[in-house]
Formats: structure tokens, sequence, C-alpha cells
């Protein structure tokens, strides 16, 4: 009887603990499974805050490429650099970018946001960055290392602009780390090569997911300038029964790794410790051994667990719901920012065509007399010819007609060549880049030109007719236009009146030099002889070199005032299809 006590009384003993295990088991797999959704979703979105942050960003150098004073600043205009300088502050301060500066072609700063503090960028040389290196090349870059002035952290984005020079923006992360910080976990971003970059855990930036080479190694701090005691291993290791769970400094937490879009090859991945739930489980397995025993121990303990669940998951929703806000906020920023460039660049668009069309015409009206006396010879001499035809018809001499008449075709034609070149330059240019003959362009301009260039000693080379470049033809025409009515203009009173056009042809560009003997440009204007309404000519505007320098860098070329012994020489620059 005793013995049979014992063995119920064992057997009652074990069945709740038993059930207990059982039990707690399956619900600590069911926290477990709460946690990772929440993590995952909590990842997605520190990682949307991310990309809206990072997309911001990379409007700037875009939308500074083609800022007047910039390009003025990279061809060496002082004035222009002091204006850049307040006006890249002034930039900063609004956008939140650690930094906005502009390089010139040998990759020296000449204009930055922080030209007022002790640790400005202007003067210093960052042709070796690769961010520098990569702009030139391509036209655009990115790069993540520390400063090599503020010795700070954060991504450079940069863009190559006309003239050679690149305009850099450099994003920090501070706020977004210390936002990571507070929503709870340990966040970081790793590079294609495994190396962290940004992380709610500074003591971890610049460590590695896993050993690198020696070459390899070296290769990445001087691209990061984080020295010699980075690139060291993180303090994580992998469970095998979970690829999901590492060990963290002693403590087991599932990691959720998410691809990121900003920057190619990045990763995110968000590790949250699992320690709580754990303990958690745990209190709820003793608590149904003793609940099964006594039956306040078992309502004591559901509605212990039931409270501890509820706060875990109303923490986690109102973490979600404040990332959500931010992100929302962030995408109707980038939208509306985004909207009001499309509509800032189409203004843009139509008053500087709008202007160019002015140009031309205000160009055909000073030419007139040329093309006056271009098409009275012709007409004078189509008269004689007509009425020496009546004779000879009286006459009988047929041949000698047909002669006359085939001599009035030509006539004719030559009219027709003249007014066809006219009305084709006073249209509308189409904006259409593509290859064309670099002597069309030439012969045209020289066509409408003819009477002005009469009195003066032109030379223009043999120009093959296969030398083809990157330009619209009527765009082309006017540049040339302009540039040799200019020069025709400073030779009015020489007798020894004088223009040379000359072609040089590289492996990926045509170079075209217009040189007079004229007096050349004054020193007081040649910094700025490119500025709006800047002249050496009492009769001048100031706007046609102006306009000439837009169409060039519309074209993807070049429009310089060289330097020249004698009178003035301009250079344009004209890419060659590939």
């Amino acid at each position: 009887m005793t013995a049979r006590w014992w063995r119920w009384a064992l057997l009652i003993a074990v069945l709740p603990v038993a059930a207990a295990l059982i039990v707690g088991g399956i619900a600590q797999r069911q926290a477990l499974a709460r946690l990772a959704t929440a993590t995952q979703i909590d990842a997605r979105l520190r990682q949307a805050l991310l990309i809206s942050e990072v997309a911001r960003f990379r409007l700037l150098p875009l939308a500074l490429a083609g800022d007047r004073d910039l390009l003025a600043a990279v061809t060496g205009e002082q004035s222009a650099r002091r204006l850049l300088n307040v006006k890249l502050e002034a930039l900063a301060d609004t956008t939140g970018a650690a930094v906005i500066y502009v390089l010139d072609p040998q990759g020296r700063a000449i204009a930055a946001s922080n030209w007022r503090t002790p640790g400005s960028f202007i003067g210093q040389d960052y042709a070796f960055r690769p961010y520098y290196v990569e702009a030139e090349r391509r036209g655009s870059a990115s790069q993540f290392g520390l400063g090599t002035v503020s010795r700070r952290p954060g991504l450079y984005l940069s863009r190559r602009v006309a003239g050679g020079g690149v305009i850099v923006v450099k994003l920090e992360f501070n706020r977004i780390e210390r936002q990571w910080r507070q929503a709870g976990g340990i966040t970081l971003i790793t590079d294609a090569a495994g190396v962290v970059l940004v992380t709610s855990r500074p003591d971890w930036r610049f460590a590695t997911t896993g050993p690198l080479p020696a070459d390899r190694a070296a290769r990445i701090r001087t691209e990061l300038q984080s020295g010699a005691g980075s690139l060291l291993p993180l303090p994580l290791r992998s469970l095998s029964s979970d690829p999901r769970r590492v060990v963290v400094a002693g403590t087991a937490a599932p990691m959720l790794k998410e691809r990121l879009a900003p920057v190619d090859g990045w990763q995110l991945a968000l590790i949250v410790p699992t320690g709580d739930v754990e303990r958690t489980m745990r209190s709820a397995q003793i608590a149904t051994v003793f609940a099964m025993l006594a039956l306040i121990g078992l309502a004591w303990g559901i509605c212990e667990r039931n409270r501890r669940r509820a706060v875990q998951i109303a923490s986690a929703a109102a973490r979600t719901a404040e990332l959500q806000e931010a992100v929302a906020i962030r995408t109707a920023e980038l939208r509306r920012e985004m909207d009001e460039r499309i509509a800032s660049e189409a203004r843009a668009d139509t008053l500087r065509e709008g202007l160019r069309q002015a140009n031309r015409l205000a160009t055909l009206g000073q030419v007139t007399a040329s093309v006056a006396h271009e098409t009275a010879q012709p007409v004078a001499a189509i008269r004689t010819y007509a009425a020496n035809s009546e004779r000879l018809l009286e006459r009988g001499d047929n041949n000698q007609v047909q002669a006359n008449l085939q001599a009035i075709g030509r006539l004719a034609d030559r009219i027709g060549t003249v007014t066809a070149e006219l009305r084709g330059f006073a249209r509308k240019g189409a904006g259409v880049i593509q290859p064309i003959a670099l002597h069309e362009a030439i012969d045209g301009a020289q066509l409408i030109l003819k009477e002005r260039l009469a009195a003066i000693d032109f030379h223009v080379p043999d120009i093959a007719p296969d030398l083809l470049v990157l330009a619209g033809k009527v765009r082309l025409e006017q540049v040339l236009v302009n540039l040799l009515q200019n020069a025709a203009e400073a030779l009015a009173d020489r007798p020894d009146a004088a223009i040379i056009l000359t072609v040089d042809v590289t492996d990926e560009e045509v170079h075209v030099d217009i040189v007079d003997n004229g007096p050349g440009i004054d020193d007081t204007v040649a910094d700025r002889i490119f500025t709006p309404f800047i002249t050496s000519r009492a009769s001048g505007l100031g706007l046609g070199l102006v306009i000439a320098l837009d169409i060039m860098t519309d074209m993807g070329g070049t429009l310089q005032l060289l330097p020249s012994d004698r009178g003035a020489r301009f250079r344009l620059s004209l890419r060659r299809p590939a």
C-alpha cells in the first residue's frame, strides 16, 4: 500500500513538471517567432529610413552641378569662389549635410561650406580619394570613409561638373545612429567586404564580419583612412542550430539581414537579444509546475505571463509606429524636392532656349547687309542673262540661249543656298545632340558672315568630310557666328585684319581655335568674360559669350578663353562619337 502510494505521488509530481516543460517549450518557440517577426519589421523600417536619407542627399550634387557660381569658380574666378563659399555654407546648414565642397580639375578644394572654421577644407588636396578619381572617370561616385581633416566617418557623394571640377557632399549618420540606439537592439551596416560602416555601436565601426587577406585589408584601410588598428573581427559567433542566431558577448540573439539599396553592396543587420524572452519562458515553466500543484499559483502564473507579453508587444508596436512616421515624413520631403527640381529645370530650359533664339535673330539682323549683298549680284546677273536671251531668241541663237538659262539656274541655286542657311539658322534648335560633320557647321557660319568676312584675311584649314563631332548643327553654328562676329568687330579698323581657324583632333575630342590679330581682351574683364553683361565693347550687351558657353555645356563640350601673345584666342572643345 505504501509503495503504491509513493508511485502515485511520484507520478503526480512528475506529470506537472513534464506538462510544464512541454507547454513552456511551445510557448518559448511561439514567443521567439513573434520576436523574429517584430525584428524583421523593425529592420525593414530602419532600412527605409536610411534609404530615404541617402536618396535625399544624392540630389544635392546633381542640383549643384549646373550652378553658375560653381562653374565660374572651377574656371578660376576668385569672386565667384567667395560667393560660392557663402552659398555652400547656407545650403549645408539648410539640408543638414556635414560639409559640401568643390574640387578643381587637380583635386584641390577651392570652395567649401566650412570655409569659416579652423578645419576648413579649402586648399586641401583630395586627388588621391577614390570618390574624386571615380567621379572624374565615370561622372559620379560614392565612398564611405574617415575625413582626412575632420576624422569623422561619413558617406561622400561626388559628381563631375563642366570644366573638370568635382562637387562633393559628405553625409554623416550621427542622427540615424542615435535613433537606432534609442529604438533598441544593435544595428549595423556592412559593405561588400563585410566591413562595418554605420552602427549603433560606435566601438564596432570598421570591424569585419570575417577575416580578410592582408593585401585586401591594407587596400581597404587606405580607402577608408581607418588606421592600422581597424578591420578586426566582430565579437560574434554563429550558432550551427539556427543560422539566424548568433552569440554576442556570451548572449544568444537572433540576427536578421536585409539587402539595402542606397549604396551597392551594403547590408543591414539588426541584432535583438533573446535573453529577456528566454528568462520569461523559464519563469513561466516554473510557475506552471507550481500552478498545477496549486490553483492559485496557476492563475497567478498565467496572469503574469500575459502581462509581460502584452508589455513586450506594446513596446514593439510603439517603436514600429515611430519609425513608420519618420519614414513617411522623409518620403514626403523627398517627393516634394524632386517635383520642385523637375519644374525648375523645365522653366530653366525654356528660358535658355528663348535666349538662344533671341540671340540668333539678333545676329541675323546684324548680317542683313551681308545677305543683301550676297543675293544682289546673282539677281542683277539673272536680269542681264534674261535680257540677252530675248535678243538671242530674235537672232535664232538657241544654243547661246540654253547656256544663258543654265547660268540663270546656277545663280538661282546660289541664292537658294544662302536663304536656306538663314532659314535654318533662324529656327529654334531641336535640342538633339548627334554626330554631325564639323565642316558643315563651319561652312554654314562662313556663309552667314560671308560679306562681313570678305574684307578680312580669313584662314580655314581643309577639314575631312568624315570628321564628326557630337553637337546640334544650328546651335554649333550659333556659337561659331558669335565668335567670328566678335572677332570681325574687334578688327574693324585694322588694315591687316586676319582671323585664323585651326582644328586639332585627339582620340576623344576635337579642339577648334579661333584666333584674331586684334587688340585682345582687356585684362580687367578677362577673368569675367563669361559672366552676364560683362563686355569690353561699348556697344555690346555682354550676353553672346554667356549664351555660347551655355550651348557648349549643353552639348557636353567646353568654351575657353586661352592666353595669346596677340589678339584674342577662343577654344571650342567638342566630343567625338564613340
